[in-house]
């Protein structure tokens, strides 16, 4: 693969530099609706029995506020927290088994929150209850997000120890005084050994955040981050930028405006961040991740089989999703379903039905079809229009007109290219992507709610 994976245009990224969906679903969260019922999702479960099972636990437990984030989480120092959610957990697990425990598992991931914020024991506990209830296949992805400031340095080793192969540290910056004003301190010798010790334990992967837009970051600041970053050379690295929405997260505004880089000061730190981390051999695989050509994201990409979920980027698209633990979403049969977003809730829906479901939509054909076709745009910055069209059985161009006629802005500005059987992101496309997958979203065209979305750089 070319270096050049990624042309950088200035006055194309600022001209389509607004809000849109990340799209790690179609239709996206905003479509989930309270009319969604239980026996939706019970059908969901039977539709494709012969698919694998991707899991996904939710551990909403942090030790402290990182003023930045926008996750669903608790901030506590009381571990006995853990035990009493452990409990509902487990409910819920057993009876999410009942339905689902006759497939196999080929993915596990434990986000959060902090799901480190578990100790050894409680870490135990609820492994030895997957594995009870469900059948793990021999070679499973097993994931976890891993906070390096609470953590001793053997919590990897019983990591490896209970079966977990990869993991995703949150770095975000290493500068002092950008840590300090988004109140997440960490030692960056202690995140050097972390990273050393997964190699020697043979965990398959190691995937590091960063965050860009933080206050005080400058380029030249940043830059030193990604050097030390570099040193590491992770299998993976997510650069996220960070959307200030005090309105929305109260933590926010715990962050000064006037300490945020400028719009202009943030691209330049994202053009910086790609000629750097391409520069260096990584593979660019879109939005804001980046991986080693040898990763298993990267390969994916290159054979055109990236697909994307919940959890971002994942070589598993032919999975079933199930979501367990408080907020968390499931992609089952044709729906996607989530659970009850606030811990009362949730512990209140467990203990009377087992289960905790909130919300969710189910998929009608044309759903399917567009959720496809954003899928190859946004994994593999290519679409087979023949195949679409052999596999829903339209014919492409007579179905998506309209969004062929929204889609030409880019195509006269050279970010698309389509011909007769494809359609093809350009290099300088790459980077609005998100952009481009909107001309086939129905649902943005029947009401423009794009201030509910962050921009797209």
């Amino acid at each position: 693969m070319s270096n050049e994976q990624i042309i950088w245009d200035q006055a194309l990224i600022e001209k389509y530099n607004y809000s849109g969906p990340r799209y790690t679903s179609y239709p996206t969260a905003l479509e989930f609706h309270e009319a969604f019922t239980p026996a939706e999702f019970d059908m969901a479960c039977a539709q494709y029995p012969e698919r694998n099972l991707s899991l996904y636990v939710h551990i909403p437990f942090c030790h402290k506020l990182c003023y930045y984030c926008g996750c669903n989480k608790i901030i506590t120092r009381h571990q006995h927290k853990a035990d009493q959610y452990l409990d509902a957990l487990e409910q819920e697990i057993r009876q999410r088994s009942t339905l689902l425990g006759e497939r196999t598992v080929s993915q596990l991931h434990w986000g959060g929150g902090t799901p480190t914020f578990l100790t050894k024991l409680q870490v135990s506990r609820l492994m030895g209850l997957l594995r009870e209830q469900f059948t793990f296949t021999p070679d499973a992805e097993i994931s976890i997000e891993v906070d390096p400031r609470e953590i001793e340095l053997d919590m990897l080793d019983h990591l490896r120890g209970e079966g977990f192969n990869r993991l995703s540290i949150g770095v975000q910056d290493f500068n002092k005084e950008v840590q300090k004003l988004v109140n997440r301190e960490q030692d960056e010798a202690f995140i050097f050994a972390m990273v050393e010790r997964a190699r020697e334990l043979g965990f398959r992967s190691t995937n590091l955040d960063l965050i860009y837009g933080l206050p005080k970051q400058t380029p030249d600041l940043f830059a030193q981050t990604l050097d030390q970053v570099l040193t590491m050379r992770p299998g993976r690295l997510s650069i996220f930028n960070y959307a200030h929405m005090p309105t929305l997260f109260a933590a926010q505004r715990k962050i000064k405006d006037a300490d945020l880089p400028q719009a202009n000061e943030k691209l330049t730190i994202l053009q910086q961040t790609i000629a750097t981390l391409t520069g260096a051999g990584y593979q660019f695989i879109g939005m804001d991740h980046f991986a080693l050509p040898e990763d298993e994201l990267a390969v994916a990409q290159r054979e055109g089989i990236l697909h994307r979920n919940f959890q971002g980027y994942t070589t598993q698209g032919d999975t079933d999703l199930l979501g367990l633990g408080v907020s968390a979403i499931s992609m089952i049969g044709n729906c996607y379903a989530q659970n009850q977003k606030e811990l009362k809730q949730y512990y209140a829906s467990v203990d009377e039905k087992r289960e905790a479901l909130w919300k969710g939509v189910s998929l009608d054909a044309d759903d399917l079809l567009r959720r496809e076709v954003i899928k190859s745009l946004i994994c593999n910055f290519h679409l087979d229009k023949t195949a679409i069209e052999q596999q829903f059985d339209i014919d492409f161009d007579s179905y998506f007109a309209e969004d062929i006629e929204l889609l030409q802005t880019f195509i006269n500005d050279d970010l698309v290219e389509v011909s007769d059987t494809a359609i093809d992101v350009a290099l300088k496309g790459r980077l609005l992507i998100r952009n481009i997958c909107m001309c086939f979203d129905k649902y943005l065209r029947h009401r423009a709610r794009q201030q509910q979305f962050s921009r797209v750089i």
